[in-house]
């Protein structure tokens, strides 16, 4: 199936190199879109997602940046504004834990790094980005929030919580800000997902915790994510929604 309003559209993907924004990056390839796949620490998993793009009928380019410092998410987003010409798409979807922590023994240089990389980079490159998407007539921010911004996260995962609580709160103030500019803002907010690495930032004992009390009594795929990202890029699905946080989660926490 093809989203036929998606081919050829220029999306840049941040956090993209493994992960659901690498899903996500495969996802877009897979309907002709042109992407910009963003990495840092692992440019090698980054140059295999954006040929994994080009094989599925896609466009890729490959750029650099850590998004933790704002003067490299403005040059980030004007690389890929420069290369395709346009940006049509904005997904803010790097992020991660950093270090669990009881807030009591949380240092400084902890909560500025969470608080960067899950919070900061948002606001950052879509900032960047509302010029370029103003100046062409339109386009669409998404961002990955998740099931934490809600239910305060797992065990001494509090720092994380709170970064992606302010995803969602910024993704529905900005949803209203720029409307008139035929800009829409939305999120997706994963719950427990089957990631590269999890169990470097979750123990076992809280993912069995949690697959117990999701009614579908598994973890989701990374594939499974994709879907709703494609939903809100799309103008053709979701022309007249904005503002809203799309739950990813198999029943585990509901509206």
């Amino acid at each position: 199936m093809k989203i036929d309003d998606l081919v050829g559209k220029a999306v840049l993907i941040t956090g993209s190199s493994t992960g659901i924004g690498a899903a996500v990056a495969r996802g877009f390839g897979s309907h002709g879109m042109r992407v910009a796949v963003h990495g840092n620490s692992n440019m090698e998993s980054a140059e295999q997602v954006a040929a994994d793009v080009r094989a599925a009928g896609g466009e890729a380019i490959v750029l650099r940046a850590d998004v933790r410092d704002p003067a490299a998410c403005t040059m980030l987003v004007k690389a890929a504004c420069e290369t395709f010409g346009r940006l049509d798409i904005l997904v803010n979807n790097a992020g991660g834990v950093v270090q669990r922590s009881p807030i009591r023994d949380a240092h400084d240089d902890l909560f500025e790094e969470v608080m960067a990389l899950n919070a900061r980079s948002v606001f950052n490159c879509s900032r960047a980005a509302l010029p370029f998407m103003e100046s062409q007539g339109g386009g669409v921010i998404i961002s990955t929030t998740s099931l934490a911004a809600r239910n305060g996260g797992g065990g001494r995962s509090v720092l994380y919580a709170a970064s992606k609580g302010f995803v969602s709160s910024f993704t529905r103030g900005l949803a209203k800000e720029v409307a008139r500019f035929n800009i829409r803002v939305n999120a997706v907010a994963p719950g427990v997902i089957d990631k590269p690495n999890k169990s470097a930032t979750t123990p076992a004992h809280q993912i069995d915790a949690a697959l117990r009390m999701t009614p579908m009594r598994r973890q989701g795929t990374l594939d499974e994510c994709v879907g709703a990202y494609l939903y809100l890029a799309s103008d053709a699905l979701s022309s007249f929604v904005t503002g809203q946080v799309i739950e990813v989660n198999g029943g585990l926490l509901m509206p």
